[in-house]
């Protein structure tokens, strides 16, 4: 159904519209009330949104274009869905709003360059806001630039963020981290083949991951505390992660847990342990706790295309095109 002409729509580009997230983006911003979707590109060009993704034949007639700053530059705002190294490429000389989903706006420069490789852009990593808008919904609000974070650190610190100050400092923080085979890309490569992953399930980069000192960074410790172990698992899409802390006071880590978030509508603290599919093709992130004497076990589950990626990317866009936050937000789940 087409959108309602309205006087104030936004001017959306998508840079990386051939990637998984970056068609999730393109159906996020295709009904969205207010964004307008004006330009869609990858390395290539010469295609159409609808051959590019079948999916989206005959609902969205665009072309998709070979990436351009130029073009770029005519939209409000940009959604960079492109590997590390290429984003700062294109984002250093944008003069829109810009929302990248790489990690190259992520992370302190010293930390980037140890885990990734030199910075192309490190004078504009400082007015880039991490995109995690439960927690940085207000330092969004009074910036142009978003740096989403990766699929792995949103479910983990979700989940984490509301225990800072309360974990005792002496202990590991071990995060048990379990992805559907879509995270690792569109790519395929020898470890992420049918033949590969179908039964089957191996962790790769455990300890050594880079998402570790992101974790780290955002938590506030050192990156030797994190114990960080991602394994890819025979689904799609969607990740669970199992996260064990020793607390260092007593409390009700529930009742923590639901008054922390008792606002926002996106995150739910769950009775039960959570579950895949329960979130995959929405938002929202499911919580779960329970606690042992002093150990915890908190449990949490997000759609890694939408929540870790592409929907929290638009969170992002929301609140920086000074709109409300949830707009556009899938909440109830579609067929992915």
């Amino acid at each position: 159904m087409a959108l309602e002409a309205r006087d104030d729509r936004i001017k959306v580009g998508i840079i990386g519209a051939s990637g998984y997230t970056g068609v999730e983006l393109i159906k996020l911003v295709h009904n969205h009330p207010v964004f307008e979707l004006g330009y869609v590109a990858d390395s290539k060009g010469g295609t159409t949104v609808g051959a590019l993704h079948p999916i989206l034949d005959g609902v969205i007639d665009l072309e998709v274009e070979k990436a351009s700053v130029e073009k770029a530059n005519e939209m409000d705002l940009v959604f960079l869905a492109l590997p590390h190294k290429t984003a700062f490429s294109f984002a250093k000389d944008l003069k829109c709003k810009v929302v990248d989903l790489s990690a190259d706006y992520r992370l302190k420069l010293e930390t980037y360059e140890k885990y990734y490789c030199p910075h192309g852009d490190s004078k504009n990593i400082q007015n880039y806001i991490y995109g995690l808008v439960e927690h940085y919904g207000n330092e969004l609000k009074h910036t142009h630039n978003v740096a989403v974070p990766g699929c792995y650190p949103t479910a983990t610190l979700l989940a984490l963020l509301p225990f800072r100050g309360l974990i005792d400092e002496g202990s590991a923080i071990i995060i048990d981290a379990k992805s559907g085979i879509s995270g690792a890309g569109k790519k395929c490569t020898e470890k992420t083949h049918f033949g590969k992953v179908n039964e089957n399930s191996f962790a790769y980069s455990p300890i050594h991951h880079r998402h570790a000192p992101e974790i780290a960074e955002k938590f506030g410790c050192e990156t030797q505390r994190i114990c960080f172990i991602p394994q890819l698992i025979p689904v799609t899409r969607g990740m669970i992660v199992n996260i064990y802390i020793t607390l260092s006071k007593d409390i009700d880590v529930v009742q923590h847990l639901k008054e922390f978030y008792k606002d926002k509508k996106f995150v739910r603290i769950k009775d039960e342990p959570v579950e895949l599919k329960n979130v995959v093709g929405t938002h929202f992130c499911d919580i779960y706790a329970q606690k042992n004497g002093n150990v915890v076990f908190l449990n949490s589950a997000i759609d890694n295309l939408l929540r870790g990626a592409s929907s929290q990317a638009l969170a992002c866009a929301n609140i920086i095109c000074a709109l409300d936050e949830n707009m556009g937000l899938p909440d109830i789940a579609y067929a992915p």
